[in-house]
């Protein structure tokens, strides 16, 4: 994710160690006792990672609780995402007060099946696929732009988006994409400056879709 995003925000990905971390009691609180063991090795690589991008600010070891919905929940004066997939995690923060927020995701570089094409892609999302080179899988870029698209919407706004709500459109070359909010959920938003157009980045290696984007302050 280091190559994805600028220095202002801190990143930090999980070694081998980290699933298998400790815990702050707020954190820990936030599992229960019947968490099976991949939510929990998730769970705490996440955390682990959490804790270390916030060090990387010079920021002290503070818990980062789940709200109901699971988003974590970040101390006051730092926003951040963390994400995971199968053998890969990582967590990205940064100050409130240099970054409005922060959005990242992983996924694993696959085909999607039509079922699930239909559930993530606007139908012109899906015809812009079939003009994109051939050798990479991408609706799923897609389908990471988007949950990193959400990553940064959701901290700002409080609702979540569903997948038509961001038209997306990718430049392969740059390795960008840039992400339209529908006009109706910017209208319905209970905040004034809710964003409109989100940017961000993506890299695909060793069999991993990663996706990036950072709304700066006005």
């Amino acid at each position: 994710m280091r190559d994805l995003l600028p220095a202002t925000v801190a990143v930090a990905v999980a070694g081998p160690d980290d699933w298998a971390g400790e815990l702050l009691a707020a954190e820990q609180a936030c599992l229960g006792e019947r968490a099976v063991e991949s939510r929990r090795r998730d769970f705490t690589a996440g955390r682990v990672c959490a804790r270390r991008a916030m060090a990387d600010l010079g920021l002290p070891a503070s818990a980062v609780p789940a709200a109901a919905d699971r988003a974590p929940v970040w101390p006051a004066g730092v926003v951040g995402a963390i994400t995971h997939t199968t053998g890969y995690c990582a967590a990205a923060a940064a100050r409130s007060d240099e970054v409005r927020s922060v959005g990242i995701d992983a996924e694993q570089h696959r085909e999607l099946n039509a079922g699930v094409r239909r559930l993530v892609l606007l139908p012109e999302e899906e015809e812009s696929c079939a003009r994109l080179p051939v050798g990479t899988s991408w609706p799923v870029v897609l389908f990471s732009a988007k949950e990193t698209v959400y990553k940064v919407w959701y901290p700002i706004v409080g609702s979540w988006l569903d997948f038509h709500d961001a038209h997306l459109e990718l430049d392969p070359e740059a390795g960008t994409f840039t992400a339209r909010i529908a006009s109706a959920r910017v209208d319905a938003a209970t905040v004034d400056d809710a964003p409109t157009t989100i940017e961000g980045r993506f890299a695909i290696t060793d069999g991993l879709v990663r996706t990036a984007a950072v709304l700066p302050h006005r």
